[in-house]
């Protein structure tokens, strides 16, 4: 297929080039030939009154007759200069001064029906073999000779001006063939430059064709060499490259959740199963068994809110970030809900909450759902990780068309090399996943995907043991 791609580019291009260098190359040929004929009839009657011009002056000024004048040298020389052969007959049709190239001829007679040619003085050409002085057929222009002479105009004689065409069409045949020679250069040029063009051009179609088949492998660390082109083809590999980034990404993104998801499930399921077993085969005396069971229960709560995480994390990746503008909602009222639903765990840790929230309605457009959702699990994250009897501080304000959200608690500083990550999902900064019992590590990874799907950030900040998540909203019209 590669090949198939490669040759039907080379041969387009060629056919093109071919086609127009063949009609150009037609029509220019076609045209000089009109051209150089044209000027060659110009030139044997521009001949003809220049010769007629000055054998009528010689007449006039010797006052003598045809044969009396020596008008052959003038004719030789205007013969060697057009490259006409020129001859002079009287009128009995008797050849009495020509060019040099035609001495030979002196004394003959050319035919009546030549004669009556040249005295009609029809500015025309005829091909005819001058009564048999010729063996081929000539291209023929003739005039008569008047008397300048006061009175009756009276015909001195007749001059002729004859061209061999096969030589004209030699010469133009030559010319041609040098055109010919240029043209087939060009085109031997042009498929060159087509056949390299097409290899260049076909270069990364034929990179990207290996690269998705070893996709099709599960390599997907290929990428296409980016040679800076800014054409369409430049444009087809950065974006094949992005598309190949971005299925690296998915795949290493696919293996870290069954890496996680394993890790995660396969601690409760340890404890489920070394407790079911213990009871069954009487390990666990019967005055234990509650307990046991409570924690059997513990652990099937916890893997049931793991599941119901992961369902609630493809939900929101397959949502369509369109539909959730369609609604607006007063995000000052989200938060008072979330910390109602949360005050018990707020009260247990005895935490000194501070709202800095408007008296008015602040309407934002999105999800109020999944919105109501990032507070809960931001504002459920700040009180499992403050220090008891610390700050718990919310603020909600109008910046220009945003809508500002932060949470603020008192507490330990979450390590600077962790917070790149701490939207990932399943990162815990704990990393023995033993303090938080109750955790999965995919809270704040919901979180980052919901305001994704909303087309805005949030940022963390957590210095001097005071940890600030601030998030915005695009304010409704």
């Amino acid at each position: 297929m590669r090949k198939s791609i490669y040759f039907r580019i080379f041969i387009a291009t060629a056919l093109i080039v071919l086609t127009s260098l063949s009609v150009l190359g037609g029509l220019f040929i076609a045209l000089s030939y009109r051209s150089a004929r044209d000027e060659n009839r110009s030139m044997k009657f521009s001949t003809l009154r220049e010769a007629t011009t000055y054998i009528a002056e010689q007449s006039s000024h010797h006052g003598a007759q045809l044969d009396d004048l020596n008008i052959s040298t003038w004719l030789s020389m205007t013969s060697g200069v057009t490259g006409f052969s020129l001859f002079v007959a009287d009128s009995e049709g008797n050849i009495i001064a020509c060019s040099e190239n035609m001495q030979a001829f002196i004394g003959m007679t050319t035919s009546d029906c030549m004669l009556e040619f040249a005295y009609s003085g029809d500015s025309s050409l005829i091909f005819s073999d001058m009564g048999g002085l010729y063996d081929s057929d000539k291209q023929v222009a003739a005039v008569p000779l008047l008397n300048a002479g006061a009175g009756e105009p009276q015909t001195l004689g007749y001059l002729f001006v004859v061209s061999d065409m096969n030589a004209f069409r030699r010469q133009w045949l030559s010319f041609s063939g040098g055109l010919a020679a240029i043209a087939a250069g060009v085109v031997v040029l042009a498929f060159l430059v087509s056949f390299i063009a097409a290899k260049k051009l076909t270069e990364p179609l034929n990179e990207m064709a290996s690269a998705a088949l070893r996709f099709a492998r599960g390599e997907f660390e290929e990428r296409v060499q980016d040679h800076g082109r800014d054409d369409e083809i430049g444009q087809l590999t950065r974006a094949f490259n992005a598309m190949a980034e971005s299925l690296e990404n998915s795949e290493m993104h696919k293996r870290d959740l069954i890496t996680n998801l394993s890790h995660e499930l396969k601690t409760p399921m340890t404890v489920i199963a070394g407790f079911a077993e213990g009871i069954l085969d009487g390990t666990i005396p019967r005055t234990d068994e509650p307990k046991y069971l409570g924690v059997i229960s513990s652990e099937t709560r916890r893997m049931s809110r793991l599941v119901r995480s992961m369902l609630e994390i493809s939900t929101i990746e397959s949502s369509a970030p369109s539909t959730l503008f369609e609604s607006s909602f007063d995000v000052a009222e989200v938060v008072r809900v979330a910390l109602l639903s949360l005050g018990g765990k707020i009260e247990e840790k005895k935490l000194d909450v501070q709202a800095d929230l408007p008296n008015d309605e602040l309407m934002a457009n999105g999800d109020k759902d999944a919105i109501t959702q990032v507070v809960y699990n931001l504002i459920d994250n700040a009180i499992k990780f403050s220090a008891d009897k610390g700050i718990l501080a919310f603020r909600v304000w109008q910046q220009d068309s945003l809508v500002n959200v932060s949470i603020t608690n008192t507490g330990e500083t979450i390590p600077e090399e962790d917070l790149p990550h701490i939207f990932n999902r399943f990162h815990k900064v704990d990393k023995s996943r033993s303090n938080d019992r109750e955790g999965a590590g995919i809270g704040l990874y919901l979180v980052k995907q919901i305001l994704d799907n909303h087309n805005v950030d949030i940022s963390v900040t957590s210095q001097n043991d005071v940890t600030c998540f601030t998030f915005s909203l695009r304010l409704s019209a």
